[in-house]
């Protein structure tokens, strides 16, 4: 199996079998991004989908993911925070 130098952790690890979307950030994802850190992601991803209620057949939903996806792999701004009191809405807390 192939390694990359992760820009996220910036450990040598196991690098991902294919880029994991078909665009350029997903590009991105499988030259610079361990499977570790890839597997986090996944999971906070999840946690994003079901703390914000969110339907990924919406555009807003889908562009909110891919901007904390980014910002959250290659830390180039702060993910949002999970807050159970803002359920069922996008956008930052209050």
């Amino acid at each position: 199996m192939a390694e990359v130098n992760c820009v996220r952790c910036g450990l040598v690890g196991p690098q991902l079998g294919r880029p994991p979307l078909r665009n350029e950030l997903g590009e991105r994802v499988f030259a610079h991004i361990c499977g570790r850190c890839w597997a986090e992601w996944l999971k906070y991803q999840t946690a994003l989908i079901n703390h914000y209620g969110l339907d990924v057949r919406e555009p807003q939903a889908r562009e909110f993911l891919t901007a904390n996806m980014e910002a959250y792999l290659f830390r180039t701004a702060s993910t949002q925070d999970i807050d159970t009191s803002k359920e069922g809405t996008i956008g930052p807390p209050d």
